[in-house]
């Protein structure tokens, strides 16, 4: 990785298993500051669901590429990757570290790999977008199923927009969507750092922390959003509680369904999470409810930082 900038570190893992903790210990530890990589922290008021810190839990510790959306706005991890790298490279020329936060694993490989997007149709896009909005996604993730299995199993069946951008890629490629994931070429010197818990403590963790996010006014701030159109946006309105929430508002489910169904949906997407980060060998893997986590995490980072 010579004559490549850096350091980066890259902190990665599963939903609620504490890589903003880790993360704000390590910015004290390293002079560090933190770019988020979690996809929907990107949109703004989107705060409670996504467990996005307050400016008061940030202890002072700059945070960059947050509240960049509108909760109408389809994500795009293109957008995205020019807006990280260029909050990386900034905190880098000012001889600072940043610190890469989050469990969004496409996000975190497009910044700190390079990293190119096959293009768009917008003709083939909006035919394969009107499908989407006339039957739903059940069908298009049966007809990405039958043309890259290995797509569909790591897409949602409830994620239209990325079911379509994979029909869409294998449309203009006429190869899988598997294969706009070159082999590893990195842009950066980095280290991943990886947090991770039991299975059975990280669910208990995710029903808390579910819990947690009902008290201090999920409900609300899904109301509130959807005043702003959240049902209108494609990447928003499924995001992790707010979806749940939203079939609520609408009578699809009542509030205690809604409550358990975010429960449920978190800890699938969870082992995902896993599948895509534990897929990486470069990413070193520390347990979260061991005593020495903060310390042995703060150790790896700083030895890395101290010869790159």
């Amino acid at each position: 990785m010579t004559g490549l900038p850096g350091p980066v570190i890259a902190v990665v893992g599963p939903t609620a298993a504490g890589k903003s903790a880790l993360s704000l210990a390590l910015a004290h530890a390293l002079g560090g500051e933190v770019v988020n990589a979690d996809s929907m922290q990107l949109y703004r008021g989107m705060d409670i669901g996504t467990a996005k810190l307050t400016p008061a839990e940030r202890e002072d510790i700059p945070h960059h590429v947050l509240d960049i959306w509108e909760v109408t706005e389809p994500a795009s991890v293109a957008v995205y990757q020019r807006l990280a790298r260029a909050a990386i490279d900034d905190v880098l020329a000012r001889g600072r570290v940043p610190l890469l936060v989050g469990g969004s694993g496409l996000y975190v490989r497009a910044v700190l790999e390079e990293f190119e997007f096959p293009g768009t149709d917008p003709v083939l896009r909006a035919e394969l977008e009107a499908e989407l909005a006339e039957r739903g996604p059940a069908p298009l993730h049966a007809r990405l199923a039958a043309t890259d299995p290995v797509a569909a199993e790591r897409i949602l069946p409830t994620n239209g927009r990325r079911i379509v951008r994979a029909l869409e890629v294998i449309a203009l490629t006429g190869g899988r969507f598997t294969a706009e994931l070159p082999a590893p070429r990195p842009h950066y010197r980095s280290c991943q750092i990886g947090v991770d818990l039991a299975s059975g403590l990280l669910d208990e963790r995710i029903a808390t922390r579910v819990d947690h996010m009902w008290a201090a006014g999920l409900v609300d701030e899904v109301r509130a959003l959807e005043a702003n159109g959240l049902r209108d946006g494609l990447t928003a309105s499924r995001a992790l509680g707010y979806q749940q929430v939203l079939r609520f508002l609408e009578g699809g489910y009542t509030e205690a369904a809604a409550h358990a169904e975010t429960i449920r949906a978190t800890r699938r997407f969870v082992r995902r999470q896993r599948s895509w980060f534990r897929r990486d060998s470069r990413v070193h893997w520390f347990d979260a409810a061991a005593a020495n986590f903060l310390a042995s995490a703060r150790m790896e980072a700083e030895a890395f930082a101290a010869v790159s």
